[in-house]
């Protein structure tokens, strides 16, 4: 007896079988025992969904005569009596099965539709099911209309296609239309345990899990990949087998990866697209792997508890989802994403994954003290509260008298690490730098500066209105919330509000911004949203161009500058840098060193 493929062997006999498409199953199931059926349906979806297997289904359901010769139009064919077993064999000459893609053209479609007008041979109906329809031409289309739209009681149409936007109107609005939806790796992943166990083949779940993330949503795909792993495998599956067969990258070098992208160490990312290289896995399908295992790190930071505690995979999942903040999982996967799209531009596609990692290491925001540009010189003095300084001391001679400063209370500035006698008025090489005399104040504050607009040229401070204050702190309740980000949040911090008013049920914020960018109607759409939803009523916002005075954006730099100019004034007013400053006259307060907490 001939080998029959997986794939063939085990496509559904009846409803029951049918697995990831419910709503489909569930719907015609109640359409063929309430007897209220269409005469035209539309199945769409991807490949190896089972379009063809519910037509055939449908088929059965419509001619079953049951066991006993007696049976009529049912939602669970018997599969015994002779249209069942015609139709799975393809053998009942009232079901007729047309490939669009081979037969586009109108002879073709006339042929079939001038058997339309015989009664069935054998069956209680005629089933015509076109395959690929979008694949017939427009004349094809046009010849079918009349039928399609007023078929005689016996005939029923059944239409399949991988993509409804190229089937013309017309003939959607004749069909009853199901879209059948790509299968979750885990159902897959569950029917080919089950026909391996009905085969008695032993399978590693790890085998399992590549094979049902390979099929993308496809059973077929998943049960013809099932094929070829046991022929590779000799009659059984290995994770180590399916993945060399595959070609997929092992989700360890993607976890090593994320460890050195998290350690900022990009030493280790070269050196992992340098042995991806040497064992010849595509880089390609690292980007590919580490964005698979970057989605399940943000599932799993969004809802704990939601991985799969049985995989072994998600310990490690776990573990990266700790160690990275979700905004930094967001960007590198976006990167992995864009990146595949880039290695074909790259001289060879290692070097593009090496750009990739590299970028990524680069863009990572820089948090707590990664945040800092540099160290501070070995003479910098840091105050343990409020604010950070250095003190600039001359060179000493023989270290041999120098004597440890004591510790200083909270809130006062650290003196530098040793304390000697200079060896020479001689200023050091550093003292040409602009910096604060000990019997001089800091300048005093000047107007805070805002954030200079597009064309280069500084605006002044932002003048404080009421309805400054309210949207400045309508935005603070927004970005608490989450509910703005990225250009949402920038248009809000952006913007001045210049009028509130009502308008029937809803009140209308208009605001002005310069950018244009920010003024587009997607932005403005998210924030409207975002506003609505803190306030609770609707809301309309209207977005006006140009120079916003008091912005969110301008108060914070206001702020920011008010803050920088205290915290010099208290290193500058502290008693120990006093008494340092007078003690070395050439010492000096490192400009810049100064940082308010």
């Amino acid at each position: 007896m001939s080998h029959q493929v997986l794939a063939r062997k085990y496509r559904p006999r009846s409803f029951e079988q049918l697995v990831g498409q419910e709503h489909v199953v569930q719907a015609l199931a109640n359409a063929l025992e309430q007897g209220r059926l269409h005469h035209a349906y539309l199945f769409t979806g991807t490949r190896g969904v089972g379009k063809t297997t519910v037509s055939r289904l449908l088929a059965k359901s419509l001619n079953c005569t049951g066991a006993d010769g007696s049976g009529g139009i049912t939602a669970q064919p018997c599969g015994v009596c002779n249209a069942c077993r015609d139709i799975d064999s393809g053998r009942f000459v009232d079901y007729v099965e047309l490939d669009a893609a081979s037969n586009r053209g109108v002879e073709e479609i006339s042929a079939l539709l001038d058997q339309a007008v015989y009664k069935p041979v054998l069956g209680r109906f005629k089933v015509y099911m076109i395959d690929e329809v979008h694949m017939l031409s427009n004349t094809a289309f046009n010849a079918m209309l009349k039928t399609l739209e007023e078929p005689p009681d016996y005939l029923k149409f059944v239409l399949a296609t991988t993509d409804p936007q190229k089937v013309p109107p017309t003939v959607l609005s004749r069909c009853l239309q199901f879209n059948l939806r790509p299968m979750a790796p885990q159902t897959v992943h569950a029917h080919l345990a089950n026909v391996l166990e009905g085969e008695g083949i032993a399978a590693e779940a790890g085998a399992l899990r590549l094979l049902s993330r390979a099929a993308r949503g496809s059973m077929r795909d998943g049960l013809s990949l099932t094929d070829q792993a046991i022929a590779f495998g000799a009659g059984s599956l290995t994770e180590a087998g399916v993945r060399q067969m595959l070609g997929a990258v092992d989700r360890g070098h993607a976890v090593r990866i994320l460890d050195a992208l998290a350690a900022g160490d990009g030493a280790g990312l070269v050196a992992a697209a340098d042995g991806l290289r040497g064992l010849g896995l595509s880089a390609a399908g690292t980007l590919e792997e580490l964005a698979d295992l970057l989605q399940q790190m943000a599932v799993a930071q969004a809802v704990p508890g939601a991985l799969d505690a049985g995989d072994p995979e998600s310990a490690s999942v776990s573990r990266l989802a700790a160690l990275l903040p979700a905004d930094e999982v967001q960007l590198i996967y976006s990167m992995a994403l864009h990146g595949r799209a880039e290695l074909g531009l790259a001289p060879d596609e290692y070097s593009g994954l090496v750009m990739v990692l590299l970028r990524m290491l680069a863009f990572r925001p820089q948090r707590g003290a990664d945040a800092v540009s540099a160290p501070p010189p070995r003479s910098a003095a840091h105050v343990s509260s409020g604010t950070v300084g250095a003190v600039a001391a001359p060179r000493m001679a023989d270290p041999a008298p120098a004597k440890p400063v004591p510790a200083m209370p909270a809130g006062k500035a650290a003196a530098p690490a040793t304390r000697a006698k200079p060896s020479t008025d001689e200023p050091p090489p550093w003292v040409e730098a602009p910096s604060f005399e000990m019997d001089e104040a800091p300048p005093p504050p000047q107007p805070a500066r805002a954030p200079q607009a597009s064309s280069g040229s500084p605006s002044a401070a932002p003048v404080r209105t009421a309805l400054g204050d309210r949207w400045a702190e309508t935005v603070e309740r927004m970005v608490q919330q989450g509910s703005i980000t990225a250009l949402v949040r920038e248009l809000a911090l952006q913007s001045q509000c210049t009028d509130i008013a009502a308008d029937g049920a809803a009140a209308v914020w208009r605001l002005r911004v310069e950018r244009e960018t920010l003024r587009a109607p997607a932005q403005r759409d998210k924030l409207q949203a975002a506003l609505a939803q803190l306030l609770e009523s609707p809301v309309r916002l209207e977005i006006d161009a140009g120079v916003a005075e008091d912005s969110p954006a301008l108060r914070a730099a206001v702020e920011r500058e008010r803050r920088q100019r205290e915290a010099e004034q208290i290193i500058h007013n502290d008693p120990l840098v006093q008494a340092l400053m007078s003690q070395y006259k050439s010492a000096r307060i490192v400009p810049g060193s100064v940082k308010p907490h």
